[in-house]
């Protein structure tokens, strides 16, 4: 998101019809989830990416790629958009920020912990820390940061259904379910789009086993199946 964040242009005054479309939809959907109007942007990318940024609900930016808003039915982009305004109104950009400044400083202070062990019951150290401390204390942060990232990960999955489901409530079910469909269909096509489409951290290709745990997003046809069953 930070090398698309700083190619943005915030619109202000609409240059022409799409632009003023886009700001009238993003007005509409923040009234109905409730919060203060969003701020409006387009970026340059053909890649279909969208993405929500803001210390706060009230205090948000929501943008989409030239490409997604020229390719794309304007009720999936509508979709689209009301999926990222769900993100603000969970608040979920700030929560995750928590959770990851929670996560690491456990890591850090119970890296340290495994390392004071180490350090005095296998090496017998008792002056101060030795090099048993910094090693195993290295190797622990290391081991422990990985095996913790998958708790952000989860975190990061299920905020992706959360806000499906906000999008379908904002949107309609069918729309945010087109959306996600056409985000697939686009991730499928060879040689078209880049390994990674944007749009919602899509990652071309399946995940399963171990891999699926360090995934941000849930795969496509999972969001699409949980909305299809959703009660909304």
């Amino acid at each position: 998101m930070a090398k698309w964040s700083a190619k943005v242009q915030i619109i202000k005054e609409p240059g022409n019809q799409a632009e003023r479309w886009l700001l009238d939809t993003v007005k509409e959907l923040s009234d109905k989830a409730g919060i203060k109007r969003a701020e409006g942007g387009l970026f340059p990318a053909q890649q279909a990416h969208a993405f929500a940024t803001g210390w706060n609900k009230n205090e948000a930016l929501v943008a989409v790629s030239q490409g997604l808003l020229s390719r794309f039915r304007p009720e999936e982009v509508r979709a689209v958009l009301a999926h990222e305004i769900g993100h603000v109104a969970n608040g979920d950009m700030v929560t995750l920020s928590l959770i990851q400044g929670v996560v690491n400083t456990f890591v850090i202070f119970a890296s340290r912990v495994i390392g004071s062990f180490v350090d005095r019951v296998i090496f017998k150290n008792e002056n101060g820390h030795g090099i048993g401390f910094f090693v195993v204390s290295i190797v622990a942060e290391i081991v422990l940061g990985i095996l913790a990232s998958t708790i952000v990960f989860w975190f990061s999955r299920r905020r992706e259904y959360r806000a499906d489901i906000a999008g379908a409530q904002l949107a309609g079910r069918g729309a945010m379910i087109s959306a996600l469909a056409h985000l697939k269909k686009e991730s499928e096509v060879p040689d078209q789009l880049p390994d990674t489409l944007p749009a919602f951290g899509i990652n071309r290709g399946a995940r399963d086993g171990l891999a699926a745990m360090f995934m941000t997003h849930p795969p496509l046809e999972d969001r699409i199946a949980a909305l299809q069953n959703a009660k909304l």
